[in-house]
């Protein structure tokens, strides 16, 4: 009986983790509607590459980067692109 109860509530606990992983993405995602054309696909580069929070500024960098390298983003505005879609992505974690 204990070891269903501890089942129970384990399967509670991952539905609940899900349930609130799903919307830290919805709150990103409502983030990213609002930013410029190129931070939206900043944050979807670094949303696809699948940060973790240590990784976060190592990934922004190598994403936007090289958006802008290949000509994808402008150069001018990269950094301020980034910044803002890089406080979307945090609302991720």
């Amino acid at each position: 009986m204990m070891k269903k109860m501890l089942a129970a509530a384990g399967a509670l606990a991952t539905l609940g983790m899900a349930t609130l992983a799903h919307a830290d993405m919805a709150a990103a995602n409502a983030c990213a509607a609002n930013l410029t054309p190129d931070g939206k696909q900043i944050f979807a580069a670094v949303i696809a590459a699948k940060p973790t929070s240590d990784t976060l500024q190592s990934t922004m960098e190598t994403q936007t980067r090289s958006l802008a390298m290949n000509g994808k983003i402008g150069r001018g505005e990269a950094r301020d692109n980034a910044i803002a879609a890089r406080d979307c992505v945090r609302m991720s974690f």
